[in-house]
């Protein structure tokens, strides 16, 4: 009773008072933090508190009883949806891990991935993981001075670490210039195909030789050179093009993955003054193929660093975990997960329209490039798993199409090619669950391009 009677009288104070905090977090977050850069993201974060300081307003006008009733309201919502955050944080076994272990008989590998490089250091220590494009530019981005360089591959002729989708932790064995190839594809005298993209092409989360650029050699007999790397994006393919692009290429494969490839997180290094050289300067270059000592010191320095702060981050695992579950993180995920895609996206038309157009212009700019090159482009398309979880809109993959066939290049159709002609396009995805496409699925990818540009 005491309890009701001191929340009818600090309700509507204690709601403005969190709402203004929750508006000042939201700010900082977004354009503090992130510099204004995520502003799409976090502006549905700014309806809600705004919204919410306009209601804790009203309630100084309400009378005692509805009050009472709100308080009830309010206070039952509360427990329910951090009861279910409690639910979902739960530990449980999941469904792919069941399967897994079902169907091989195998205990799946359970370790992190900071554990698995602690582990397979102390035999080997020249192993190293992969470290993305993405994240070194973040890096240098939070510097108050340029980068002298900013690598576009890993690791050289490395044992490297990657991921795991399929119960085991995907390893291969890098390059000269820190991708995902048998060394001597690059003595090659012709490469028939050259493949960039982002993790797909890259191989995530399989072994050799069940990757695409694997497959494609197999099935192709032919020589097959793979500069695709997680998290990259269109600018960055550009970029790695021109920096790694040879005359002795035929074909150059183009992944397009509508899961992120325009996304604000993949798009945004449209706003950096660096990477733009690249759109602005045509003669530009970081010259990367005769610095690869230097890359391979720098991306070996920003490793330890991480995964040193990683293992202190490990320590204090209980109060991160707290702080993501008074976040409702567990419960947002899953709001945010079952959104329609453009709102998941953060797709509204302003900013969709922008991205498209940044897009168009680096779609014009790698044509040129490799037309020039004497080289012919494919784009493939690449679906993602939420495409046949539910109705899915499918503004970008028109739009992209339409695109694609405007500007006249050859347009491989993996959603219409491969996933629509199965009866349950799940399957081609790690035990049916979210993630990148099996060994089965890039197995009919590769097959689908081998015999598309055979035409």
């Amino acid at each position: 009773m005491f309890v009701m009677k001191f929340l009818k009288k600090k309700f509507s104070l204690i709601i403005l008072i969190f709402s203004f905090f929750l508006l000042i977090y939201v700010f900082y977050k977004s354009e503090i933090i992130h510099k204004g850069n995520r502003f799409n993201f976090y502006f549905i974060y700014y309806i809600f508190s705004s919204f919410l300081i306009f209601f804790s307003l009203i309630t100084f006008f309400l009378n005692q009883k509805i009050k009472e009733y709100l308080i009830i309201t309010v206070l039952t919502f509360i427990i329910s949806i951090y009861a279910a955050e409690l639910f979902l944080s739960l530990p449980k076994e999941p469904h792919k891990v069941k399967k897994f272990e079902k169907l091989t008989g195998k205990k799946w590998d359970k370790r992190s991935k900071l554990e698995i490089y602690n582990d397979l250091k102390i035999e080997n220590n020249k192993i190293t993981v992969t470290i993305t494009p993405h994240f070194t530019r973040k890096k240098t981005q939070s510097s108050s001075s340029s980068p002298e360089i900013f690598p576009l591959g890993g690791v050289s002729n490395s044992e490297t670490i990657y991921c795991n989708e399929n119960g085991y932790y995907s390893i291969y064995q890098s390059d000269r210039h820190g991708f995902n190839n048998p060394d001597e594809e690059w003595d090659n005298e012709k490469i028939e195909y050259l493949l960039v993209g982002d993790s797909f092409a890259h191989g995530a989360c399989v072994n050799r030789p069940n990757d695409i650029a694997s497959v494609l050699r197999i099935l192709s007999h032919k020589s097959v050179l793979n500069l695709g790397y997680s998290n990259n994006d269109p600018l960055i393919y550009y970029a790695t093009l021109r920096e790694y692009l040879n005359s002795n290429v035929d074909k150059v494969i183009l992944f397009f993955y509508e899961g992120n490839d325009l996304s604000e997180q993949t798009m945004s290094y449209f706003k950096d003054n660096f990477i733009n050289l690249y759109i602005k300067d045509l003669t530009f270059t970081q010259n990367l193929k005769t610095k690869q000592s230097e890359i391979d010191n720098y991306l070996k320095n920003e490793i330890d660093k991480e995964y040193r702060k990683k293992f202190k981050k490990k320590k204090d695992s209980k109060s991160l975990k707290f702080y993501q579950f008074i976040k409702l993180q567990k419960v947002r995920s899953i709001i945010y997960y079952y959104l329609p895609k453009r709102y998941r996206a953060n797709y509204n038309r302003t900013f969709y329209q922008s991205r498209l157009k940044d897009f168009k212009e680096i779609l014009i700019l790698t044509k040129n490039l490799i037309e020039k090159n004497n080289s012919n482009l494919y784009i493939v398309y690449l679906p993602e798993y939420e495409r046949y979880l539910f109705n899915y809109d499918n503004t970008i993959y028109n739009e992209i199409s339409q695109l694609v066939n405007q500007l006249k290049i050859p347009f491989i159709d993996i959603h219409k090619e491969v996933f629509k002609k199965e009866q349950d396009p799940l399957k081609l995805f790690p035990f049916g669950s979210h993630g990148h496409y099996n060994i089965e699925g890039y197995k009919k990818v590769a097959d689908v391009i081998n015999k598309f540009t055979k035409k």
